[in-house]
C-alpha cells in the first residue's frame, strides 16, 4: 500500500528528491555520458535544442565532449577525426559547456531596456538633423535596407546559436578561426575606441545642464571626467551584471523619460504660441549627395546598429534561445519612434547648421524651455538624464568588451591570463582591468592635439568603421557561411534577401566614413587620420593573432613530446 503523504510535506519532500538527484548526476563518472538525453556532466547544463539535433547527427565527433545524445551509456574513447563540419558542432558545444560558468541574470525586461540604452544614441538625432525635414526618408530608407535585416539575421542566429561571445563565436564556426578573431579584434577597438570618448561626451553634457561652457573645451577637466568614469566602469564590471544591469535599466527608464519632454516640448512651446508652426512628420524630398549618402549610412549602421552586441552576454541570458529574439522585436518600435520625432523635436530649436553634432538634445532642451521661466529647471535635469544614459550604455559596451579576450583565451589565441574569473563574481577580473586601462589610454590620445568636434568626429568615425566591418562579416553568414559550416543554419529566401540588403548598406557606410560631416581644416587629412587608424589596428590584429596561433602551436607540441 503506498504511503500517503501530508499537503503541507510534498514540498519539502519533492526538494529532498530533487537533491538527491542532483549529488547522484555529480557522481557519475567523468568516463562515461550520462543517461540523460542532452545533459552534460561536467557543466550539469543542458544544450540548446538545435545544437543537440545537430549533434545527433555527428555523434562520433562529440563522445569526448560529456555530452548524452542518447540514453545509452558509451565509454568515453579519443574522438576520430572527421568533417569540418561536425568540428563546428563541437566547438559550439564546448562554449556552452564554458559558458555555464557564468550566473544567467539578464532576463526578458532587462534586454529589453538594454536594447534600447544600447541602440538609442543621443548624438544620432543631431546627424539626421542635418538632413532637415528629409530625415523621416532617410530614417525609413534606413530601418527598411538595414535595422530590420540587422534583426532578422540576429534573431535567427542568436536562437540557434545562443554561444557566450556572440558574432566571434559565429564566425568562427562559419568562416575559421582567423575571421572570428579578426572580427572579435574589430568589435573590440570598436568599442574601446567608443568607450574612450565617454570623457568627451559627458563634459559637454555636464556644460549645457549647469551652464558652464568652459567645461566642454578643458582637456583637463574631461581627462579627470575620464579617469574617474573608468575606474567606476572597471569596479562594476568586476561586480557583474547582478549589479550593473540595475545601471543598464536605470539608464534605459531615464533615457526614455528624457526622449519623452523632448518629443513633448515643441507641442508645448506651439501650445502657448512660442513656436509658429510644428510639423514632425514633414516630409521633404532628399538631395541625394555624397554628405546626404554619408549621414544616411550613419542613421543605418551607426544609429540602428547593437541588437548583435547583447548576443555576446548570450551565456550570461536566461533563456538566451527565445528571450534575445523578444527583446529585439519589443524594443524595436519603441526605438524607431524615438529616433523618428527626436530628430523632428531637435529641428524645432534648431537649423541644420546650427546643430551641435556632440550635444544635440540637450542643446535642444536648452533653447526649448528658455522662455518657459521656472520651468528651466527642467533642462538640467533632462541633461543629467541623458548623461545617466550614456554611462549606462558605455557599462553595457565595456562588460561585452570585457568577455572578447576571454573567449580568445578559450581558444588560446589570447594568454590563458586573460581567462581567469573572479571567484566570488564570477567575472574575467584580468580582462576587465586590462580594456579599462586601454580604453583610457585611447580617450586621453584621441583629445590631444585637435579640435573638439574634429577629436570626436575622429573617434566616432574610426569607431564606426570597425564596427560596420563586423557587420559585413554578420550579414555573410546566412549568405555564404550557411552553405558549407555544419553549425551555421540556413535561413530561407528572405532571410538572404534582408541579409544582401544590409551588407549591401553597410558597405556604402564603410566607404563614406573616412569623410567628415562637419567642416574641418583639411578633409584629406581628416580621411588619412582615420584610414591609417582603421587599417594600422587590423595590422596589428593579425599580428597577435599570428603570434597567439604560433604559441598554441608550440605549446601542443610540447604536450605530445610529454606524452611520448
Amino acid at each position: 500500500m503506498r504511503r500517503r503523504i501530508p499537503a503541507d510535506r510534498r514540498g519539502d519532500r519533492r526538494s529532498d528528491c530533487r537533491r538527491v538527484a542532483v549529488r547522484r548526476l555529480r557522481r557519475r563518472s567523468a568516463l562515461r555520458i550520462g543517461t540523460e538525453t542532452g545533459f552534460d556532466h561536467g557543466s550539469r547544463e543542458r544544450l540548446s535544442p538545435t545544437l543537440l539535433s545537430a549533434a545527433r547527427s555527428h555523434p562520433t565527433r562529440l563522445d569526448h565532449s560529456g555530452v548524452a545524445l542518447t540514453v545509452e551509456l558509451r565509454p568515453h574513447a579519443p574522438a576520430p577525426a572527421v568533417d569540418g563540419s561536425a568540428g563546428s558542432l563541437a566547438e559550439a558545444a564546448r562554449v556552452e559547456q564554458r559558458s555555464a560558468v557564468f550566473k544567467k541574470e539578464l532576463g526578458l525586461a532587462d534586454l529589453v531596456l538594454q536594447q534600447i540604452v544600447y541602440v538609442v544614441g543621443i548624438v544620432w538625432v543631431g546627424a539626421a538633423a542635418k538632413l532637415g525635414h528629409a530625415h523621416i526618408v532617410f530614417w525609413l530608407a534606413a530601418m527598411l535596407l538595414f535595422y530590420l535585416p540587422q534583426a532578422a539575421v540576429v534573431i535567427h542566429l542568436s536562437r540557434a546559436m545562443p554561444l557566450e561571445g556572440g558574432l566571434y563565436q559565429w564566425t568562427k564556426l562559419g568562416f575559421g578561426e582567423a575571421a572570428g578573431f579578426m572580427v572579435a579584434w574589430n568589435l573590440w577597438m570598436y568599442a574601446v575606441v567608443l568607450i574612450s570618448s565617454i570623457g568627451l561626451l559627458i563634459a559637454t553634457n555636464l556644460s549645457y545642464a549647469f551652464a558652464i561652457p568652459w567645461m566642454a573645451n578643458n582637456k583637463l577637466f574631461i581627462t579627470g571626467v575620464s579617469c574617474v568614469l573608468m575606474g567606476a566602469m572597471i569596479g562594476l564590471g568586476v561586480l557583474g551584471l547582478g549589479v550593473s544591469k540595475w545601471l543598464h535599466n536605470a539608464g534605459s527608464v531615464l533615457l526614455i523619460i528624457a526622449f519623452a519632454v523632448l518629443i513633448a516640448l515643441p507641442f508645448v512651446q506651439l501650445a502657448r504660441g512660442a513656436l509658429p508652426s510644428y510639423h514632425p512628420f514633414a516630409v521633404a524630398m532628399p538631395a541625394l549627395t555624397l554628405l546626404s549618402l554619408n549621414i544616411f549610412g550613419k542613421l543605418a549602421v551607426g544609429a540602428l546598429s547593437g541588437f548583435e552586441y547583447v548576443a555576446v552576454l548570450a551565456g550570461e541570458c536566461k533563456n538566451p534561445e527565445r528571450t534575445i529574439g523578444r527583446a529585439t522585436v519589443i524594443a524595436a518600435p519603441v526605438i524607431a519612434v524615438m529616433f523618428i520625432l527626436g530628430t523632428s523635436a531637435v529641428l524645432a530649436f534648431s537649423t541644420p547648421e546650427q546643430v551641435d553634432l556632440i550635444a544635440p538634445i540637450p542643446q535642444a532642451i536648452r533653447r526649448g524651455v528658455g522662455s518657459l521661466g521656472a520651468a528651466t529647471i527642467i533642462a538640467p535635469m533632462v541633461i543629467l538624464m541623458l548623461t545617466s544614459r550614456s554611462i549606462a550604455n558605455t557599462s553595457i559596451v565595456f562588460t561585452g568588451n570585457t568577455r572578447m579576450p576571454m573567449v580568445a583565451g578559450w581558444d588560446r589565441l589570447l594568454p590563458s591570463w586573460f581567462t581567469k574569473l573572479h571567484p566570488g563574481f564570477r567575472t574575467p577580473v584580468n580582462s576587465i582591468v586590462f580594456v579599462g586601462a586601454v580604453s583610457l589610454a585611447f580617450g586621453l590620445a584621441g583629445i590631444a592635439g585637435v579640435g573638439q568636434q574634429e577629436a570626436f568626429q575622429l573617434l566616432d568615425n574610426a569607431a564606426g568603421i570597425l564596427y560596420g566591418l563586423t557587420y559585413l562579416v554578420l550579414f555573410a553568414l546566412p549568405l555564404l557561411a550557411a552553405r558549407s559550416a555544419g553549425a551555421i543554419p540556413r535561413g530561407s529566401r528572405a532571410l538572404k534577401i534582408a541579409a544582401a540588403a544590409g551588407l549591401l548598406t553597410t558597405v556604402l557606410y564603410v566607404a563614406l566614413s573616412i569623410f567628415p560631416i562637419i567642416d574641418v581644416p583639411s578633409w584629406r587629412n581628416f580621411a588619412a587620420k582615420i584610414s591609417s587608424v582603421v587599417i594600422g589596428l587590423n595590422v596589428l590584429g593579425f599580428l597577435v593573432y599570428s603570434m597567439g596561433g604560433r604559441r598554441r602551436d608550440r605549446s601542443r607540441r610540447v604536450g605530445v613530446d610529454l606524452a611520448r
